[in-house]
């Protein structure tokens, strides 16, 4: 007896033909937030790439220092509420070196961090033929391989060897020369080329100059607006900048340690922080962890205006610096984008919307399903459940599945028009209250 599947009732043996698939159900979920990129001047690690660091992983291999130590003080900072950090170093430096006899020994990475590296060549306990090479940063050993001459040595995470012929002992060469090196905006121009085809929440731009923040601000309207990227860039007093996706820091924060963070260095905690935070989730009066007060502090007159000028602003409460109000660059509100656009929490549910929508469309939909009926129906089902899930974890309110989504027929046959009417939930931020003495 024949058997198998089929697509139309045209077969020509008997038998039994069965069509096994599973039952409609949508394909989405709400996208984890969390990713936060920044690029940085550093004095080790690979140069003009994107390297993905997780909260908690060790950045002493890639980066030459421990989390702790002050050299990673913006990475530690990003990484205080953000789940991973997308990060570049922008210059490329110089390497140090040194020579023993007919060996030479190079760092790895351009940078200062070259100079802390020495090397060590002893001979062999067991086999005197042999040296062991071992490799020392800050007096540390890191690295240790033995080898008969200089080109049996390999490479390690900290330098390269060259050379020929027999290896010299010696009790320590130090590596010197290394120079961390200038960085231009081209190298910030290269970033932002490098950066574009990875997936992230939010951008910080550690500087105060006036052509970065442009460049980086006109990057990432071009993402939003162009390409139907939803993200946001946190910059340092650039209130003119007048957009929900950039984000004004007006002031720094002081350390329990006595750093004092300037607006600009505060730019990679508000960006891990706007990363981290969910849908449903306001960063108003929130503390930044390890802050004990702020820079400068501001007046009450003074925070108003910052406000209303869209500017994000620290303010001390009891021993803390925390966030006045979480609320981006946009102020020029009009009767079709008024005054919600301004309030991140508001953008966080409308971009993950946004993105969850181009990620399910382009993963399951696109050259998959027809543009006819059924399919559009499929899709708005899809629509329908995206938004519902938003609603539950009170994200959006007064959502009307039978009123509320709309999906049509394009202008073409290969497109549909999609209309989503949706209301998200603020946080409560003002307590007006009315006491009657009797």
């Amino acid at each position: 007896m024949a058997g198998g599947t089929w697509t139309t009732q045209n077969k020509v043996r008997p038998g039994v033909y069965v069509n096994v698939n599973s039952a409609p159900k949508a394909l989405g979920a709400i996208g984890e937030r969390g990713v936060v990129t920044m690029a940085l001047p550093l004095s080790w690690g690979p140069e003009k790439r994107v390297i993905e660091l997780q909260a908690g992983a060790d950045t002493l291999p890639t980066f030459g220092y421990g989390i702790a130590e002050p050299q990673m003080l913006l990475v530690r900072e990003a990484l205080k509420r953000a789940k991973t950090l997308l990060l570049y170093k922008l210059n490329a430096g110089t390497k140090a070196t040194a020579a023993l006899d007919n060996m030479t020994v190079t760092a790895l990475y351009g940078g200062e961090r070259g100079n802390d590296i020495s090397v060590a060549v002893q001979k062999n306990m067991d086999d005197n033929t042999k040296c062991d090479v071992k490799t020392f940063v800050d007096g540390q050993e890191v690295d240790s391989q033995t080898a008969a001459d200089v080109a049996g040595l390999a490479t390690n995470g900290w330098v390269s060897f060259s050379g020929e012929g027999p290896l010299q002992e010696s009790a320590g060469i130090a590596l010197e020369g290394g120079a961390n090196g200038a960085v231009t905006n081209q190298d910030h121009a290269d970033y932002l080329s490098a950066i574009e085809v990875y997936d992230f929440h939010t951008m910080a731009l550690v500087s105060t100059d006036a052509s970065l923040k442009s460049l980086y601000a006109s990057f990432m309207k071009r993402q939003r607006n162009d390409e139907g990227r939803k993200m946001q860039l946190v910059v340092e007093n650039d209130p003119a900048a007048d957009h929900e996706g950039i984000i004004s820091v007006k002031n720094g924060v002081v350390l329990s340690d006595g750093t004092t963070l300037t607006a600009a260095q505060a730019t990679a905690w508000v960006a891990g922080a706007t990363a981290g935070a969910n849908a449903n989730e306001s960063l108003t009066y929130q503390a930044y962890e390890d802050a004990v007060d702020v820079e400068p502090r501001l007046t009450n007159s003074q925070i108003e205006a910052a406000l209303r000028n869209g500017e994000f602003v620290f303010t001390q409460l009891n021993g803390r610096a925390v966030v006045e109000q979480d609320i981006n660059s946009f102020t020029s509100f009009a009767p079709d984008k008024g005054k919600p656009f301004s309030k991140n929490r508001v953008i966080r549910v409308m971009d993950g919307l946004a993105n969850d929508y181009k990620r399910i469309f382009e993963q399951f939909y696109i050259g998959k399903v027809d543009n006819n009926d059924d399919g559009r129906n499929l899709f708005r089902k899809e629509c329908i459940n995206q938004a519902q899930m938003y609603q539950d974890m009170n994200a959006l309110q007064n959502f009307d599945s039978q009123k509320d989504v709309n999906v049509l027929p394009g202008a073409d046959g290969d497109s549909i028009y999609v209309e989503l009417y949706v209301q998200p939930v603020d946080s409560i931020e003002k307590i007006y209250a009315k006491v009657q003495v009797r």
